[in-house]
């Protein structure tokens, strides 16, 4: 994947979308490309987690692994497929972090992974940035767990 290829998806992902040319350069300069196998995990449950992922091509179940007793098992909180974005949000608040679920690719799967204490120091450097994100990851983060309790409730 090139650069303008990660540009590409940074500006069409949910997160990364509202920001300008200039910031959106500026964060594919962060991003590493990682590929991935069908069922292959890009990471679960329990890990310690550093990075944020956006989804240039394939798709990703969100799962949680839930024991209430007689009910155990692995829920699928979300599908997630291109320009969507997951990982350890914490690293964002320069908080250590351990991951609270899985995610498992459904089929090959191109990511752009990008470390939150990085992301963060350019937030932290540039306000309007930060603020903008944040605003953002507020509204995804509501999503998100309307979600997970959506996806409870069928326990």
């Amino acid at each position: 994947m090139n650069r303008k290829e990660m540009e590409y998806a940074l500006e069409s992902c949910e997160f990364f979308g509202i920001l300008g040319k200039d910031e959106i350069s500026e964060i594919a300069g962060l991003c590493q490309v990682n590929t991935y196998r069908s069922c292959e995990y890009l990471f679960q449950q329990g890990d310690h987690g550093e990075h944020l992922y956006v989804i240039a091509q394939g798709h990703i179940h969100l799962e949680r692994s839930m024991d209430l007793g007689k009910r155990k098992g692995n829920i699928v909180i979300e599908a997630l497929g291109k320009g969507r974005v997951l990982g350890c949000w914490s690293t964002l608040l320069d908080i250590p972090h351990t991951l609270m679920s899985s995610a498992i690719c459904q089929k090959p799967t191109t990511v752009l992974a990008i470390k939150g204490s990085v992301l963060r120091r350019i937030m932290i450097g540039n306000t309007e940035l930060g603020f903008k994100l944040m605003e953002k990851l507020c509204f995804l983060l509501r999503d998100r767990i309307q979600a997970a309790y959506g996806a409870m409730e069928k326990i």
